[in-house]
C-alpha cells in the first residue's frame, strides 16, 4: 500500500528554499573529497568575540545566571540599549534571538493575509520569505544607481494594501550605505501614507570611507512609525549568542512581547550578560575591527574590479559584482557560481539568493591573503 506524503500547510508550501543549498551540499561533497575549499560565502567575519563579552558570559553562568527571565529582556541591558535611542526607555526595548526573529516577529504583528511589504532590491534572502509566512506579499522594488535607496520607486509601489516599507542599510548583499536625505523622504512617505519604516542596521558599526550610518529614526520626521532593528551579532562578533533587538514605539514592543511569550519567551539570560559587557567595554575594538573591514575591503574590490565590474562597497562586508559578461549560453549566476565552486574551490553567494540574477556576492571577512588566493583560483579557472 502506497503511503501519501504527509500533508504540509500551504504556508510552508510558498516558502522558497534557499538558493544557497546547492552551493553549500556542493562545498561539503568538494572537502570530503579532499579538496580545499576557500570560503567567500560566509555572513560573519572571522574576528573573535572579544574577550570581556566571554568572561561576563562565563560569570553569569557561573553565578547561575541561568533561569527563564523577562520575555522583552533583561531590564538593565534595554535600558542601556534606550540610551542610543533619544526619548526612549527600556519599554521601547525588545531583545529577540537576533535580528532575524526580530524581522520575523514583526512581519507577524504587522501583516494580516494579503497586505504587502515594500522591500529594496536586491535584499537579504530572509526578508521575503517572512512576509510570506505572515500571509503577507512581499513587493520587491529596485534600488537605484550604485545600489542606493530610491524614494520615488518607493512611492510608486505603495498601493492601498501596503503595510510597511522594509530597508537594510549598511546593506546586504550590496554594501550600500543609503544617504540621509533618501532615509529621511522614505520615513516621510511612510509617515503620511500611515505605513511603518522598517529599518534593519544589523550592520550599523561598519561602514567605510568615512561615511555614516544614518538611523532611519533620526531624520524621521514622525519616529513613532519607525521600527529600528539591531544585533549583536556583527557588532561585537557575536553570532552564535543570537541577540538582537527591536527599538520602537512602546505599542508596537507591547505586541511584540506578547507575541514572544508564546514562542521563544526570553533571550537566553547569560547572552544577555555578554551583550551588557559589549555595551560596557572599551569601544576601540570595534573602531579597529572596522579598519580592518576597510582595508580588505579596499583589496578585495581590487581583486575584484580586475575580472568583474562591481560597485564600491560603502559599509558591511560585502561587495556585489556584475558577472553577466562572464556567463556562458543559458547559464545563470547561480550556475557560475558552481562552476566557480567546482572548478576554483572559491564559495560565493549567486546573486538569486538576493532577487539580483547575474551577480555573485562576495564577502571579505577573511585576511587579506586568504582573498589573494581567492581570486587566483578565480581567475585561473576562467
Amino acid at each position: 500500500m502506497l503511503k501519501q506524503a504527509p500533508r504540509l500547510s500551504a504556508r510552508i508550501g510558498s516558502v522558497s528554499e534557499s538558493t544557497t543549498t546547492r552551493i553549500s551540499a556542493l562545498a561539503q561533497t568538494l572537502r570530503r573529497q579532499g579538496r580545499e575549499v576557500i570560503n567567500l560565502a560566509v555572513g560573519e567575519p572571522d574576528f573573535a568575540t572579544p574577550e570581556p563579552i566571554i568572561a561576563a558570559t562565563q560569570k553569569a553562568l557561573a553565578e547561575q545566571h541561568t533561569r527563564y527571565g523577562p520575555v522583552p529582556g533583561e531590564p538593565a541591558l534595554r535600558s542601556r540599549l534606550a540610551e542610543s535611542f533619544q526619548g526612549y526607555d527600556a519599554d521601547n526595548i525588545l531583545l529577540t534571538n537576533g535580528a532575524k526573529q526580530a524581522l520575523f516577529s514583526l512581519c507577524q504583528v504587522l501583516c494580516d493575509p494579503g497586505d504587502e511589504v515594500i522591500i529594496v532590491r536586491p535584499c537579504w534572502v530572509s526578508f521575503t520569505e517572512q512576509v510570506k509566512l505572515a500571509g503577507g506579499r512581499p513587493v520587491l522594488v529596485d534600488a537605484g544607481a550604485g545600489f542606493q535607496l530610491d524614494p520615488e520607486r518607493i512611492r510608486r509601489a505603495i498601493s492601498i494594501r501596503t503595510r510597511a516599507v522594509l530597508i537594510n542599510s549598511p546593506n546586504n548583499p550590496t554594501g550600500a550605505v543609503y544617504t540621509a536625505e533618501a532615509v529621511a523622504e522614505t520615513a516621510r512617505l511612510a509617515g503620511e501614507r500611515e505605513l511603518y519604516l522598517i529599518a534593519d542596521e544589523a550592520y550599523h558599526a561598519y561602514t567605510f570611507d568615512g561615511r555614516p550610518h544614518v538611523p532611519a529614526g533620526d531624520v524621521a520626521p514622525d519616529r513613532k512609525r519607525v521600527i529600528t532593528v539591531r544585533s549583536f551579532s556583527k557588532h561585537y562578533n557575536m553570532t552564535g549568542f543570537r541577540i538582537g533587538y527591536v527599538a520602537a514605539d512602546k505599542s508596537i514592543i507591547q505586541a511584540l512581547t506578547r507575541l514572544q511569550s508564546h514562542s521563544t519567551g526570553n533571550v537566553c539570560t547569560f547572552a544577555q550578560y555578554g551583550a551588557m559587557a559589549a555595551l560596557a567595554m572599551d569601544q576601540s575594538i570595534v573602531h579597529q575591527r572596522r579598519d580592518v573591514l576597510q582595508r580588505r575591503r579596499d583589496a578585495a574590490l581590487a581583486l575584484t574590479r580586475a575580472i568583474f565590474e562591481c560597485v564600491p562597497g560603502q559599509g558591511a562586508f560585502y561587495l556585489f559584482p556584475q558577472v553577466s559578461a562572464l556567463l556562458r549560453s543559458g547559464e545563470s549566476s547561480a550556475d557560475f557560481a558552481a562552476r566557480l565552486l567546482r572548478d576554483a574551490g572559491v564559495a560565493l553567494v549567486p546573486g538569486e539568493a538576493f532577487h539580483g540574477p547575474g551577480h555573485l556576492r562576495i564577502s571579505f571577512g577573511t585576511d587579506e591573503e586568504t582573498l589573494q588566493r581567492a581570486f587566483a583560483k578565480i581567475k585561473e579557472a576562467l
